[in-house]
């Protein structure tokens, strides 16, 4: 059973920098499409960075472009977002989802993915 487990979240002044991760079990991921989603409440769940490790692909939104990094470590089957220059516009739950895919490109929408965690919050506030 797949699992994914996200951590690192927290209250930050704005300007900072915040690394999330996500770690995943239960499977091998080495075909997936692992990407970081967000939340605010009344909002659509938007996507924020993928990343397609086998065919060395990544997406990022254009809010947070130059500013955050999709990174990952194929040998602990863990992701990582390294979000810098933080803004109080960053402030929400974010989620870790995967999905195998052959695709080149990195799935943008949240229907599109099979396994999600539970989520980390992130606040930027002064």
């Amino acid at each position: 059973q797949v699992q994914l487990v996200e951590s690192g979240g927290g209250t930050v002044q704005p300007g900072s920098s915040l690394k999330l991760s996500c770690a995943a079990s239960g499977g091998t991921f080495s075909r997936n499409a692992v990407s970081w989603f967000r939340q605010v409440p009344g909002k659509e769940r938007e996507i924020v960075a993928g990343i397609i490790s086998s065919r060395g692909t990544t997406l990022y939104s254009e809010s947070v472009k130059d500013r955050f990094t999709i990174t990952y470590d194929n040998a602990k089957n863990t992701w990582y977002l390294e979000m810098n220059s933080l803004k109080p516009e960053d402030t929400a739950d974010y989620y870790c989802a995967s999905r195998r895919t052959v695709d080149y490109y990195v799935p943008q929408y949240p229907s599109s993915y099979h396994y999600w965690g539970q989520g980390t919050r992130v606040t930027v506030s002064s």
